[in-house]
């Protein structure tokens, strides 16, 4: 349960601060304007970033045990973000934002003792680099890739996406490894993440600025670092293949640049995502691409975190070069995407039809408007015991939601959404005890598990099909959504012991997303789901109280 609270923490707080953020950037003039080398055409506020380093920080000083590492990395992360409001206020020169990011990583290395001192078989005899070595290694190690996530977070929702991915990736090995200190700071900035995208994916309301690009930068390379480096058997090249498309992005960039006689350090609009758009992607699907090749990047980390040092080398050289390769025929022949083509023509053509005719979203929506709470209902039902504690807790959000219901509704929508995301995680964790499962049927847990998929099918239909021009949208953030909900549950399911927590991750998110769109799609309307809400609460306080 702890590591689902640090997650939850993080996400509540940054979702939180987010409006305020909003609200001040225009007076203190953390504004990006458009000009040529950026895609968005109107001024966003550039201010998130301050918000998720907040949600990283608090969570990780109420959850994690203090050690001189974390201490380091608070500090040197601190660094990093006071320069980089800094520079998103009054703009800084390369040299003052070098300096900066080099003193934030001569306090991990020095305060914090991270250093790069094993390379494995890259070296004869799994020989150790010498201090005279490690020490630069692993500073323009942290310096690269605090630059290199800064340099990728040039579309909505692409810093924020890839980071996620490797986040995920990093903190279930952590948890494999029983490093639980990376593993709760992983999920942290997960959780941050998650609450700044909902903001950020296309058409971003805001943007991270400077000081969140590059404070999840540094924070990617020195947990990475910190997990291989340490007492485990993971491969030292592992974080190569983790930091995956950024560092392909900006390897290619800054030679592209070199070869044509221009500072690598020089702006222009040659990065991968940029060449994407040329192709003639729109912005979702240049986004929706890198996230691909970023998952399988983070797949083929966590399949091959044992292979050898020169294996790990060869099947990133191979990924990469193909990439490379085919950004390298696409410029060579000119091609572009043909807009009307079989697809569009014969797929997406009758798609609209059927949305515009809104012929089937009476009924998907019905099936979810219906379906959904009474899944949770039936959630409720299945832990052996529910605690006082939490009797006590839904009875407080039952008396909450009636009051809110009946005097000041117009907070209804979003004192009912924080009831839910608060309900979720504790019957989800609760509903897993064996003990009571097996007094149930095993076909009627399948059926139920069956549900879940179900509903989140037809949530997608409505989706697809709604005509509603307000409410929740379909954004390149839901590909990370269900990247998480489908592969936790395969991936955990290898290891018995930790069978469970990647149920446990699909469920909950599976029902956070659903209720989401259920309640953007309601709007005002939301009478119903209120009331079956508040039947849940019921239920779960009656079970606490009586024992039953």
């Amino acid at each position: 349960m702890i590591y689902i609270s640090a997650l939850l923490l993080s996400f509540f707080i940054t979702i939180s601060l987010i409006p305020l953020s909003m609200r001040i950037a225009g007076r203190i003039k953390a504004i990006d304007f458009p000009d040529e080398r950026k895609v968005h055409t109107e001024p966003t506020p550039r201010i998130g970033g301050i918000a998720i380093a907040i949600g990283v920080f608090v969570s990780m000083l109420i959850w994690t045990a203090e050690d001189n590492f974390l201490r380091a990395y608070a500090i040197g992360a601190g660094i990093i973000v006071l320069f980089g409001i800094i520079d998103d206020l009054k703009g800084l020169n390369y040299k003052v934002k070098f300096s900066g990011q080099i003193a934030a990583a001569l306090v991990v290395v020095f305060y914090g003792g991270l250093k790069i001192t094993k390379l494995g078989t890259i070296l004869p005899d799994n020989t150790l680099l010498p201090l005279w070595a490690s020490i630069p290694v692993t500073v323009i190690l942290i310096v690269g890739i605090t630059n290199a996530i800064n340099l990728a977070d040039g579309l909505d929702g692409l810093a924020g996406g890839v980071c996620l991915l490797s986040f995920c990736c990093i903190g279930y090995l952590a948890f494999l490894e029983g490093n639980t200190a990376i593993a709760l700071l992983s999920l942290s900035l997960i959780g941050a993440i998650f609450g700044f995208l909902r903001f950020n994916t296309y058409p971003a309301s805001l943007f991270m600025g400077d000081a969140g690009s590059q404070f999840l930068g540094f924070s990617l390379v020195t947990i990475s670092v910190a997990l291989t480096q340490g007492n485990t058997v993971l491969s030292p090249v592992l974080p190569l293949i983790i930091f995956g498309f950024p560092v392909l992005d900006t390897a290619t960039v800054m030679l592209n640049r070199i070869a044509e006689g221009r500072s690598p350090f020089s702006a222009d609009k040659h990065h991968l995502h940029h060449r994407l758009m040329d192709m003639g992607l729109w912005h979702t699907e240049a986004v929706f691409v890198i996230y691909v090749i970023q998952a399988l990047f983070v797949a083929a980390a966590f399949i091959f975190r044992f292979y050898s040092e020169w294996m790990l080398f060869i099947i990133y050289g191979l990924f990469a070069n193909l990439i490379i390769a085919a950004f390298f025929i696409v410029a060579k022949t000119g091609f572009t995407l043909k807009r009307r083509g079989m697809f569009d023509t014969i797929i997406k053509d009758r798609l609209r039809v059927l949305k515009e005719k809104g012929l089937f979203i009476i009924i998907f929506f019905r099936i979810i408007e219906f379906g959904i709470p009474l899944l949770m209902f039936a959630t409720c039902f299945l832990p052996r015991a529910i605690p006082t504690t939490i009797s006590l807790f839904s009875s407080v959000l039952m008396v909450t939601i009636v009051v809110v219901w009946c005097f000041k509704k117009t907070w209804l929508p979003r004192v009912l959404a924080l009831s839910l995301y608060l309900l979720i995680p504790i019957v989800v964790y609760l509903s897993t005890d064996h003990a009571r499962l097996s007094e149930f049927n095993h076909y009627v847990i399948s059926i139920y598990n069956f549900f879940f998929v179900f509903l989140v099918f037809f949530v997608v239909l409505t989706l697809k099909f709604t005509r509603r021009r307000r409410g929740f949208k379909a954004t390149t953030m839901d590909f990370l959504i269900f990247f998480v909900a489908l592969v936790a549950p395969y991936i955990a399911g290898a290891y018995t012991e930790y069978k469970e927590v990647g149920g446990i991750a699909a469920k909950m998110i599976m029902l956070f997303f659903s209720y989401e769109v259920l309640i953007g799609e309601l709007r005002d309307d939301i009478n119903g789901l209120t009331f079956a809400t508040v039947c849940s609460l019921i239920l779960i306080t009656a079970r606490g109280f009586l024992g039953a």
